[in-house]
C-alpha cells in the first residue's frame, strides 16, 4: 500500500500519507486507485469529520505522477486518459473538510490534490513548483487548479517558468496558496489542530459550508478543465522526447526561489 492512513475516533479525524518518501511521494497508478478509494470510504465513515494530507518524508509532499507509470491511451484524439482526475476528494464527492500539510517539493500533478483541498498550510521549507514546460507538456490541470486559488500573473509565471523557479512558502503564503506558515516539520501540527476545531462543529454545517464554497468556484473550473484535454494533446511532445527532456534534467543549475 502506497497510502497510510490513521483515524482518531476521538478527535473525529484521519490523517492521510503519501508514502513512497524514496520516489518523492510521487503517484503511480496503484496509488491513485487507492486515493481514489480512500475518499469514496470516508463519504461513509461517521467517525471521520475532517482530514489532513501529507506525503511522507520531508523532502516532498507529493511531485505528481511517477515518470515510470505507462498511461495506455485510446486511440482517438478526442480521448485522453489522466489517471489523476479521480484522485481529489471532490472528485470523489467528498465533503468533508480536507486540509493539504506540505513539508518539501510539491509540485505538477500534486497541484491535482492541493486544488481540491480546503486550505493549504506549509512549512517553511515548502516549494512549489510545476515542471511541465520545462519537459515538453502543456500544463492545463495544475494551472487550472492553481487558477482557483492564486492571482492569475501568478499562476501564469509558475506555470511557464517551469523547473527554472521555485515558490517559496512564504511567497506562496503572499499569493494565497498556503494559509499558513509553519516552522520545519510543522505543517501536519499545524494543519490538525485547525481540522480539530473544524472536526469539533457541528458537521452538517460543515460540509454545506464545503460544498458552497466549492460551489463559489465549480462552474469556472469546469469549463476550463473541459478544454484540458485538447489543450494536452496539441501542445505536448511525444514522450520519447519528453523523456529524453527529463533525462537531461539538472543541467541548468540551481533554481531560483522566488
Amino acid at each position: 500500500m502506497a497510502l497510510r492512513t490513521e483515524r482518531d475516533k476521538d478527535t473525529g479525524l484521519a490523517l492521510v500519507t503519501l508514502d513512497r518518501p524514496a520516489k518523492l511521494n510521487a503517484i503511480d497508478l496503484d496509488t491513485a486507485g487507492e486515493l481514489a478509494a480512500l475518499w469514496r470510504e470516508l463519504r461513509y465513515d461517521e467517525s471521520v469529520r475532517a482530514a489532513v494530507l501529507t506525503g511522507a518524508g520531508t523532502r516532498a509532499f507529493c511531485t505528481g505522477i511517477d515518470r515510470g507509470v505507462e498511461v495506455p491511451q485510446p486511440p482517438s484524439p478526442y480521448a485522453l486518459d489522466d489517471p489523476l482526475l479521480r484522485i481529489g476528494p471532490k472528485a470523489n464527492d467528498l465533503w468533508k473538510p480536507v486540509i493539504a500539510a506540505v513539508e518539501g517539493m510539491a509540485c505538477g500533478g500534486a497541484f491535482y490534490l492541493l486544488g481540491e483541498a480546503e486550505f493549504v498550510v506549509a512549512s517553511r521549507e515548502a516549494t512549489f513548483f510545476d515542471p511541465h514546460t520545462t519537459y515538453g507538456m502543456v500544463s492545463a490541470y495544475e494551472a487550472i487548479a492553481m487558477a482557483q486559488r492564486m492571482p492569475y500573473g501568478e499562476v501564469a509565471r509558475m506555470s511557464l517558468m517551469g523547473t527554472a523557479e521555485r515558490v517559496s512558502a512564504e511567497r506562496a503564503y503572499a499569493v494565497g496558496l498556503v494559509s499558513e506558515v509553519t516552522e520545519p516539520g510543522g505543517a501536519v501540527a499545524a494543519a490538525l489542530r485547525a481540522a480539530a476545531v473544524i472536526a469539533g462543529y457541528p458537521t452538517d454545517a460543515v460540509q454545506g459550508t464545503v460544498r458552497a464554497v466549492w460551489a463559489a468556484k465549480e462552474a469556472a473550473r469546469t469549463q476550463a478543465m473541459a478544454q484540458a484535454p485538447a489543450l494536452v494533446a496539441l501542445g505536448n511532445l511525444p514522450p520519447d522526447r519528453q523523456a529524453e527532456l527529463f533525462a537531461a534534467r539538472g543541467g541548468g543549475g540551481a533554481p531560483r526561489v522566488r
